[in-house]
């Protein structure tokens, strides 16, 4: 009994250890002190995880915040914590389901004719290794959330950004975009065995392509967009895969808890490459722990890029 106390006890000590490290020693944080006062910023996804701490960030630097979300419960009872802390009023939920054109489209216009200005336009919503599922408009849910839906968002907004340039836009991604393939006869995932980890990898790589192509569509607008990975972070975009059951949340949860990122830190790196002076100018890269990081061979195809733009042009119904 006491040998089982005295190993609980030391487990117990190494992963608290653990979490101290990471909550107190974690290094990557972005220490710029830039004022967003008459600046407008959009987040999606921004009523949990990364894009909460993303918006509260913002509006503690002054910005006029548009909390882009599914869920307008979750996105108010968000909101109202952000401008408590925040002191800052000018933060608004808008609805915005990325699974669904229509209201995209519907969200795009209420923003091209009712706000002054939009500077920021951070792409960070998305799903990871869910079900078999098609959005409203039929794609493949992940291709859908994660890209299209970004992609459609990004293009009805382009001359907002444009206008008030210099802007930003932040797609954020994941490393498993060096494992993705394209797979142009069936990127839908309709032919063959779905598999979702196949269908997230796929997602991620085409935004690591678009975000090029993006450059070489829109030179000259004053309009930046790089990728960003923030890291292996605790959200609640697990909850298809280590909290999908009860054991996993239970055990497997909580001990990988441990080695994970909080939401503030995931969200640095975002924050950095919305606002960093020093990459002003830059268009088309991919960051890593808030450093830049050399794009892997399979996204670097200009041909492949161009034609997955073409692609994605004709499935949201975006008319140029």
């Amino acid at each position: 009994m006491r040998t089982v106390t005295v190993t609980l006890t030391g487990a117990a000590g190494i992963y608290g250890g653990l979490v101290l490290y990471r909550e107190y020693f974690v290094k990557a944080q972005y220490t710029g002190n830039e004022q967003l006062f008459g600046k407008t910023a959009i987040v999606t996804g921004a009523n949990t995880g990364i894009g909460k701490e993303v918006a509260h960030d913002f509006a503690r630097r002054g910005a006029r915040v548009i909390m882009a979300c599914r869920d307008m419960k979750k996105c108010e009872q968000t909101r109202e914590k952000i401008v408590a802390d925040s002191f800052n009023t000018n933060v608004a939920c808008r609805e915005c389901d990325l699974s669904s054109i229509e209201s995209i489209k519907r969200f795009a216009d209420d923003i091209n004719q009712n706000e002054k200005s939009l500077h920021l336009l951070i792409n960070n919503a998305g799903v990871m290794w869910h079900p078999s599922k098609l959005t409203k408009d039929g794609f493949e849910q992940h291709l859908g959330v994660n890209y299209l839906g970004h992609f459609l968002l990004t293009n009805l907004l382009i001359e907002k950004l444009s206008t008030c340039s210099p802007s930003r836009i932040v797609n954020v991604t994941s490393p498993m975009y060096k494992r993705g393939q394209i797979d142009f006869d069936d990127l839908n995932i309709s032919k063959k065995v779905f598999n979702p980890k196949i269908a997230y990898e796929q997602a991620s790589l085409a935004i690591v392509l678009a975000t090029q192509e993006f450059c070489r569509q829109y030179p000259g607008s004053g309009v930046i967009a790089n990728c960003v990975n923030p890291g292996i972070t605790r959200t609640e975009i697990a909850r298809h895969t280590i909290d999908k059951s009860i054991i996993s949340r239970v055990i497997i949860g909580p001990a990988l808890k441990a080695f994970m990122k909080t939401p503030m830190q995931g969200a640095q790196g975002v924050i950095q490459c919305a606002l960093d002076p020093q990459l002003e100018g830059q268009c088309g890269k991919y960051f890593n722990d808030m450093k830049e990081e050399a794009i892997a061979p399979n996204a670097t195809n200009e041909k492949e890029a161009k034609r997955l733009w073409l692609i994605s042009e004709r499935w949201t119904r975006l008319n140029k």
